[in-house]
């Protein structure tokens, strides 16, 4: 199981921030400044310098830590290609401030000596993005290992957990404060999930970044249309908003179809679904979840 094609194709936002967290720890890294980035109680209400809030954001403390996350970050693209690239920027902005503010109350209600320091890294984005991962995400695939069933969601699952349990109190506190900020999100509070930054953010963070390897991106995921229309079988009908056919059928890319698959959908509804939205993986996604509510 993965978030798509290969690389960075349509996630310019995910591919700047893994970038930024990589360099960055390994820079503090190479100083031995790592396990000093975390935020503590006397940061909060003592002197604190605005770099480390930042930085207590962009880098990890430790290697490991680093691996886990970035692997995590980088399969969690799958959302910025689901719903664009400006709206996927207002879920980061969302997730990080929020559990921030959480993470600062906690320490606040808490005022835990042995805490000592949380530890560093974007805890509250990549666990906020486990909320969308459990709800919108299917299983493609099941099996057993000596009994115990397990699904191919699993192994994103267990990558979670070490990464919440890799420095115990210093890391759980961090992770719950963003499953609680994905949940407010997920709740969609002050309609949250319908603010976007402006288009030329994806502009922005598309020079910014890297360019990318592999296949070519597949059709841009700009705007998500409201209402759904049924989907029932493997038929895809005609309502709401929601691009007809065209007259002459396109061919939906591989790459589209590729995507889709790897969230858990079949290939012949993953194709059909391309097919009424022209192409639009966004649009067919929601034509695809949609139909799985009924």
């Amino acid at each position: 199981m993965n978030g798509g094609p290969s690389g960075f194709n349509n996630a310019p936002v995910t591919r700047t921030f893994v970038i930024a967290c990589g360099l960055f720890t390994v820079f503090f890294g190479i100083q031995g400044r790592s396990n000093k980035l975390g935020l503590s109680y006397q940061d909060i209400f003592g002197k604190l310098h605005f770099w480390k809030l930042i930085m207590s954001v962009l880098a990890f403390s430790s290697t490991p830590e680093m691996m886990f996350g970035l692997y995590l970050l980088y399969y969690f693209r799958v959302f910025e290609r689901q719903i664009g690239s400006n709206k996927y920027s207002v879920f980061i902005l969302f997730s990080v401030v929020v559990s921030l503010l959480f993470e600062i109350l906690a320490l606040a209600l808490l005022k835990d000596p042995t805490l000592n320091i949380l530890t560093s890294g974007p805890y509250g984005l990549i666990f906020s993005s486990f909320i969308p991962f459990y709800f919108d995400i299917p299983v493609s695939t099941r099996f057993r290992v000596f009994g115990i069933h397990f699904s191919d969601k699993s192994f994103i699952y267990l990558a979670g957990l070490q990464l919440l349990l890799s420095s115990w109190k210093r890391s759980i506190l961090p992770g719950l404060c963003g499953i609680l900020a994905g949940s407010l999100y997920r709740l969609n509070v002050f309609r949250i999930r319908k603010l976007k930054f402006p288009e030329f953010i994806n502009s922005f963070f598309s020079r910014l970044s890297w360019p990318s390897t592999g296949s070519p991106p597949v059709a841009p995921t700009r705007n998500v249309v409201r209402n759904l229309p049924s989907y029932a079988g493997r038929q895809v009908e005609h309502q709401g908003n929601y691009p007809s056919p065209m007259a002459s059928t396109v061919e939906p890319s591989e790459d589209a179809i590729a995507t889709l698959v790897s969230m858990g959908f079949d290939r012949n509804s993953a194709r059909q679904a391309l097919v009424q939205a022209r192409n639009d993986v966004n649009v067919a996604t929601n034509i695809l979840l949609e139909a799985q509510s009924h």
